[in-house]
């Protein structure tokens, strides 16, 4: 997890025995660790929301987000594809691989352009969504060239319980209640949608059980 994640967020559910789910602090970009974990716990779906997540800091510093981002998700998928391999019948029949994505990779949406769908061309304008782009391509390629059950979503900006507070909404809050001067970027008039946290995991839930392999959804 990287700062934004915050993983004393986590600390209810670390190094506590649960019936419905098991903690793994792990590198997404560690073979040895990914494979462990895989093929212990032996999963019917691999949801992968690990990223590095910030557009600002990837413009200052792009190492994170190119090695998370691509190195990671390029080992989580061949990993995930050597578990799947391992399987048989029913259970590797059923077995699906979601990519999370971001709406980033589309580009910047001025006034007055239609939104975003499905079928927009991609053009990244950072380090972090040219990542991203790059992660949902590589995801694409192993679906059509290893015929890997993969599904992708895009989603747009999420909020909710415990972000970090240089997002958006946290800080609007928090300076409001400050009475401090709430920051505006650029002209103020740029476009942007928002999706709560809690809608956005039953929006990922019911794609991976009933989304179309090779497909990719705007969320």
């Amino acid at each position: 997890m990287t700062y934004a994640g915050n993983l004393e967020s986590s600390d209810s559910i670390q190094n506590k025995n649960h019936n419905f789910y098991a903690f793994e602090k792990a590198d997404i970009c560690d073979k040895d660790a990914i494979k462990r974990i895989l093929f212990q716990y032996e999963p019917d779906v691999v949801i992968h929301l690990a990223a590095a997540s910030h557009v600002d800091r990837s413009i200052d510093s792009p190492d994170e987000s190119i090695y998370t981002n691509i190195f990671g998700t390029y080992n989580l998928l061949e990993q995930s594809r050597a578990y799947w391999m391992s399987l048989n019948g029913s259970k590797k029949d059923d077995f699906r691989f979601h990519h999370i994505s971001t709406d980033e990779v589309y580009g910047d949406l001025d006034e007055g352009c239609d939104p975003f769908t499905e079928e927009s061309p991609y053009a990244p304008s950072s380090p972090y969504s040219a990542s991203k782009a790059s992660s949902d391509f590589l995801v694409r390629a192993w679906q059509r060239t290893f015929n890997f059950p993969t599904i992708i979503t895009n989603c747009s900006n999420n909020y909710g319980p415990f972000q970090f507070p240089e997002k958006l909404i946290p800080l609007i809050i928090m300076n409001a209640l400050k009475a401090k001067n709430l920051p505006i970027y650029g002209s103020g008039k740029q476009i942007r949608d928002w999706l709560y946290v809690d809608d956005h995991a039953r929006a990922l839930l019911h794609v991976v059980l009933n989304g179309k392999i090779g497909s990719t959804f705007n969320i």
